[in-house]
């Protein structure tokens, strides 16, 4: 099984920026490739072909280049960085790790109950997700999904324990009210709610339960970390039959209608 780290950019040429910036900021710091390799630990030969484009620094050499540079990652693998480039605000890059198996095909990695803390930190490092269990389900051949075990009774009549299937969102402005995702959050960390608004950049985004007891609440689009739209879900839990109606639920529906027009009547004069 083979790892990829997946970097969700509006940017086509990744690879060119980065062979550039290593390139530009070796020079600047007036180091040879030789002593550029020393300093981060590498082979010259990998300096070599990260300048041409002919490799791709993993994950974690990326984060040390930056860490090296004084440059945040997020503006080492974004930015191109010359003479003339300054720092911008922090931007909505998000970082992806997947697995695959050895046909390529993206797995889908299952966040555990008692794993869902870990996921916080673990979330973007592809060693750590390539620990997660994981599956393949044929159906799910477009996209990259992720499979979440849920806790609590604040979704029923899903029960606590099943697990939600869903496909990572990279635009959050495609996030549609009205239907369920699993939120990946600083504040709450992992949890499955249906949406109450369209999602705004710096605005609170409302999150509601499908139980009634329990009361929508917001959330800060900062405290974000990624955003899963349920597809499906498994669970030991069997829908039980819809019972046949009685003359006594029959009755009480009627009732129910008749207020419900009463109202509409009295509204309308």
């Amino acid at each position: 099984m083979s790892i990829k780290l997946l970097i969700i950019l509006a940017i086509p040429n990744f690879m060119s920026i980065i062979s550039s910036n290593i390139k530009f900021l070796r020079k600047k710091k007036g180091l040879t490739q030789q002593q550029f390799a020393d300093q981060v630990g590498i082979k010259r030969s990998l300096v070599g072909a990260y300048e041409e484009e002919r490799a791709e620094p993993k994950y974690e050499l990326l984060k040390v280049i930056a860490s090296f540079f004084e440059i945040s990652l997020d503006d080492f693998i974004k930015e191109t960085i010359n003479d003339k480039w300054a720092p911008a605000p922090k931007g909505n890059l998000r970082i992806l790790s997947i697995s695959v198996d050895k046909d390529d095909n993206e797995n889908i990695e299952l966040v555990p109950m008692k794993a869902s803390a870990g996921y916080l930190n673990g979330y973007a490092d592809p060693e750590y997700v390539a620990q997660l269990p994981k599956f393949y389900l044929p159906m799910f051949k477009q996209g990259t999904f992720r499979a979440f075990e849920i806790k609590g009774d604040s979704m029923l009549p899903l029960v606590s324990g099943t697990i939600i299937i869903g496909e990572y969102m990279e635009n959050w402005g495609d996030v549609k009210p009205a239907e369920t995702y699993v939120i990946i959050s600083k504040s709450d960390g992992v949890v499955y709610k249906r949406i109450g608004n369209k999602f705004k950049e710096n605005k609170k985004l409302k999150l509601i339960s499908d139980n009634p007891v329990y009361e929508p609440y917001d959330i800060n689009g900062e405290d974000i970390l990624e955003i899963w739209k349920a597809k499906a879900y498994i669970s030991t839990h069997m829908p039980l039959p819809t019972p046949e109606p009685t003359m006594e639920s029959l009755t009480t529906m009627m009732a129910q209608m008749q207020r419900s027009i009463s109202k509409l009547q009295q509204g309308s004069n």
